[in-house]
């Protein structure tokens, strides 16, 4: 799998958890001990347009100070994740630089984060939905190989939480999420 084609392998199953929320999931918790599912979702609508045009090298408009969630929040996260695949999906995007938030940082760590957001934050809305998701495992090595890399500088930057012990032997996702701090065998109690 080449670093273009990883953002729409990413991302693919985000986009089916999403369509699955309904508005009675909106105050579920999620792994992500600081955001139910509605804050988790109003957390990639923030972001998306900054990590898309990051992609594309472009200077990123300021993020809103909120965005309330209204019934279509689903829809309109569509649109914003389809930017960010479409911007990382270009060779050149993993080329040079990149500048996110005020930090330019070497383009295949900044895509390989974007990488991990999407698949995180999609295993953290599926766990608290009681859904399976499931990513390639040509995609969650090269996730692997992104987070191990970034795990010290993402714990330091809040991004990530301090490491959940698990074996070596365990299927990667669950060393992607226990890199990043999560339990790969949480729950939620309501589901």
């Amino acid at each position: 799998m080449s670093t273009p084609e990883t953002m729409a392998a990413a991302a693919a199953p985000l986009l089916r958890i999403a369509a699955a929320i309904t508005p009675a999931d909106l105050d579920r918790p999620t792994p992500c001990t600081d955001y139910d599912v509605a804050a988790l979702v109003n957390h990639l609508l923030y972001w998306a347009p900054g990590l898309a045009a990051a992609g594309r090298r472009e200077q990123a408009p300021p993020p809103p100070e909120s965005l309330p969630l209204d019934a279509e929040f689903a829809e309109t996260l569509r649109p914003r994740v389809d930017e960010i695949v479409a911007a990382w999906s270009e060779p050149r995007a993993w080329q040079g630089t990149a500048e996110f938030a005020g930090a330019v940082l070497p383009a295949p760590m900044l895509g390989g984060m974007v990488v991990g957001e999407l698949v995180v934050h999609g295993w953290d809305l599926a766990r608290a939905l009681g859904l399976d998701a499931g990513w390639d495992d040509a995609l969650l090595g090269f996730l692997f190989e992104q987070v191990s890399a970034t795990a010290e500088q993402g714990r330091e930057m809040g991004a990530y939480g301090p490491a959940v012990p698990i074996p070596d032997s365990a299927p990667t996702l669950d060393r992607v999420l226990a890199t990043t701090g999560r339990a790969p065998h949480w729950r939620p109690s309501t589901v």
